[in-house]
């Protein structure tokens, strides 16, 4: 039916009952709805208030609605929102000025998500090897557990098979390696790898940091067979380990960088970074993206790049690390029958829960909520903790009161 689209319907309340009547079911949201946000804090349509240890996976690093970042998208959206990708615009400059002065690279890519970062990245490393060694070097490792995106090219690179189930036949020429595995590591890179993508700290695989021993083998391995490099920094870059890009804390420089998440704060972009000899391999017309570097997105992104990248800002980060696994140790200490240990890297923090709650990381989210603490998971056997970088210690404080209450309540249940 062609009809005109009643006032009416976009007018009427909606609830989390909506989503189930009208959105494709690929998500299972919470039953509260967040209305409003400021900072850490989060509101849903009844009222109720949330502190909020996800920042959207990892995204809003500077909290919700960031006055900074209100002011500087609104002045934008008063002079230019979009052109098209046959012609540039100053923010997208701005930004690709900053962050090459800022890292190892010198040429930026600007698309709209990490998977399309870490799409555009695996194109460049098989084009580049293509075009140098021949089309017989196109192998790209990954690592079990890992996680790079929802496109078919990125899924069936991320090491996780229940992402890919159903969706065969998957490209070809991709392999797999145990995490931290410098064994495995040796015996699968060889002269046919175009590639080795890696996550410095792996997030969906349930929060594990590189050892510096095996990141630094990755790059000897790569620079002996003529792979390229490549880190996936969407989830842990961005200031998140207390560095600005995690790679600057382990000493080891990658050929190509993917960045998204915190970039933008909640507004969409992704970033591929890479050196000027490699970005000449995507001449024009060979990658390309229609929103990618769009003057809104830009805008936002040198704003957060500005506030983040300060060392005042990352000590403070580091700082706020440290009183959160302090936080998180002593709930170990007073709950062993349901936690283990805690593990990650500077505001990216893994919760694993004991032998007696194997599987159960959702149901102490779950409890959380209930609490009005708002966590993470993941897998089935960890807790994550992302909170906004400008989490106070009032607030890294209360998140562990709402904890002990939450896990209280399970333990009576």
């Amino acid at each position: 039916m062609n009809a005109k689209l009643d006032s009416t319907v976009t007018a009427r309340p909606v609830s989390r009952e909506t989503f189930d009547q009208v959105l494709v079911p690929t998500y299972a949201p919470a039953a509260m709805v967040p209305v409003r946000g400021a900072g850490l804090d989060l509101w849903d349509q009844s009222g109720k208030h949330y502190l909020d240890f996800t920042s959207g996976i990892a995204v809003n690093s500077l909290g919700h609605c960031h006055p900074a970042l209100v002011e500087v998208l609104t002045r934008q959206i008063n002079s230019l929102w979009h052109l098209g990708n046959g012609y540039t615009n100053e923010p997208v400059l701005r930004l690709a000025l900053a962050l090459t002065e800022a890292t190892f690279a010198d040429r930026a890519f600007f698309c709209n998500s990490g998977a399309e970062a870490n799409e555009a990245a695996l194109k460049l490393a098989r084009k580049y090897a293509h075009t140098k060694f021949g089309a017989h070097k196109s192998r790209i490792i990954s690592c079990f557990s890992s996680f790079h995106g929802r496109t078919l090219f990125t899924v069936s690179v991320g090491g996780q098979a229940k992402y890919t189930e159903g969706f065969e036949p998957l490209p070809p020429s991709i392999d797999h390696i145990a995490y931290n595995d410098i064994e495995a590591a040796r015996a699968a890179i060889g002269d046919d790898v175009c590639a080795v993508i890696v996550e410095p700290v792996q997030g969906e695989g349930g929060v594990v940091p590189g050892n510096p021993e095996f990141l630094k083998e990755l790059r000897a391995l790569c620079d002996k067979t003529g792979a390229l490099l490549i880190f996936d920094e969407v989830q842990c870059g961005m200031g998140r380990t207390g560095a600005l890009f995690a790679y600057m804390g382990y000493g080891v420089t990658p050929d190509i960088l993917t960045a998204a998440k915190a970039l933008g704060n909640g507004y969409p972009i992704g970033a591929m970074l890479t050196t000027d000899a490699l970005a000449q391999t995507l001449a024009v017309g060979t990658h390309g993206t229609t929103y990618g570097g769009n003057p809104l997105a830009a805008t936002v992104a040198l704003s957060v790049l500005e506030t983040i990248n300060t060392p005042a800002f990352l000590a403070r980060v580091k700082e706020a690390s440290v009183n959160t696994i302090a936080m998180l140790q002593g709930l170990i200490t007073d709950y062993p029958q349901v936690f283990s240990a805690v593990r990650g890297s500077g505001l990216l923090l893994g919760l694993v829960v004991s032998d007696a709650y194997k599987g159960r990381a959702k149901d102490i989210q779950k409890a959380a909520e209930a609490q009005g603490l708002m966590v993470l998971i993941a897998g089935m056997d960890v807790v994550r903790l992302a909170p906004a970088l400008i989490v106070s210690d009032e607030q890294i404080a209360e998140a562990g009161r709402l904890l002990r209450v939450a896990i209280d309540g399970l333990l009576k249940a």
